[in-house]
Parts: structure tokens; C-alpha cells; sequence
């Protein structure tokens, strides 16, 4: 299971309870601020309004590209490392609403991480340092390092150790 904080709400579901959970303000400073990211082709301008404006934390040369889309109302629980990418139009979540509650997690992408375009990772999750994921995936647990994962829902395709076997052979 991911690490989140479960939050129980009764009555309507618990996206109506969104501004109980965090601040309208907020969110809307945090939308404006991930819609000039997502557009900008500069990265250290991304990375600057991200760590300024969001306080997300996010390691030198992590490079995000075009369309990125981190979570708009707990952005500060996402951290990202050292020579990382994140690629085209991923969704990077540190929450989810659902009927009956909501979760909060944090989400950490380790250093030299590649995230493939068009991936999406759920609150909660730890990728390790040095893991590839496949462009399309669902990152819904835990990637370990080294590992190479794709495929909704996510499979290991090859573990760290099997990699380092196959650059052997070649």
C-alpha cells in the first residue's frame, strides 16, 4: 500500500469537502504558477518557480519537460533529485480525492530518475534513485532503484541487478 494519510469525510464526496482541505488562495496561485511551468521552454525558470512559488523541492540539472503537471494543491510534497527528468505531460499526484475520503502522500523521485512522457504517479510513492520508467505508465507503488517499470498497472521489467547483467553480455 502507498503511503498516504487517510482523511474520512461524511455527507457529500470528499471533493466537496476541497476547500475544508486546503486554501482557495493557494490553489489558485498554484495553478497560474504550474500553468507558466508547463509552457515555459526554460528549465531553470521551471525549476525556479516550482522551488520559489510552490515549495517543491527539486535537485540541480532535474529538468522538466513541456506540459508537466505536478499536484496543484499540495505541490510542497513532492520531491524530485539530482540530474532527474520528468518527461512530456507526466501528472506528478500528492493527492487524491475519492467518495467516502481523501489521501495525502508525498511523492520522492530519486536522483537520476527518467520518467517517461505520459506517465502518471499517485500520491504516496518512493522511486528510487537511478529507476527508468516507461513513457505511459501508472506509478501506483513503489519503484526500486535501479529499476526499469512500465505498463499500466506498473510491472518491474528488469530489477537494477538484471540491467547491469545485460550491459555485461553487450
Amino acid at each position: 500500500m502507498r503511503k498516504t494519510e487517510r482523511h474520512y469525510v461524511t455527507g457529500a464526496n470528499s471533493l466537496w469537502h476541497i476547500y475544508k482541505t486546503v486554501p482557495f488562495w493557494k490553489v489558485m496561485k498554484n495553478f497560474i504558477v504550474i500553468q507558466l511551468a508547463r509552457y515555459t521552454p526554460f528549465l531553470p525558470m521551471k525549476n525556479w518557480l516550482y522551488k520559489t512559488f510552490l515549495r517543491m523541492k527539486i535537485g540541480k540539472q532535474t529538468s522538466f519537460a513541456l506540459m508537466v503537471m505536478p499536484d496543484v494543491m499540495f505541490p510542497e510534497k513532492i520531491t524530485v533529485g539530482r540530474n532527474s527528468v520528468i518527461g512530456y505531460n507526466t501528472t506528478i499526484l500528492a493527492h487524491e480525492y475519492l467518495i467516502e475520503e481523501y489521501r495525502i502522500g508525498e511523492v520522492i523521485i530519486g536522483d537520476r530518475v527518467l520518467i517517461g512522457a505520459n506517465t502518471t504517479i499517485l500520491p504516496g510513492v518512493t522511486i528510487g534513485d537511478g529507476a527508468i520508467v516507461s513513457a505511459a505508465t501508472l506509478v501506483h507503488k513503489d519503484v526500486p532503484a535501479g529499476a526499469f517499470v512500465g505498463g499500466n498497472p506498473m510491472k518491474v521489467i528488469y530489477t537494477a541487478q538484471q540491467m547491469a547483467e545485460r550491459q555485461k553480455k553487450s
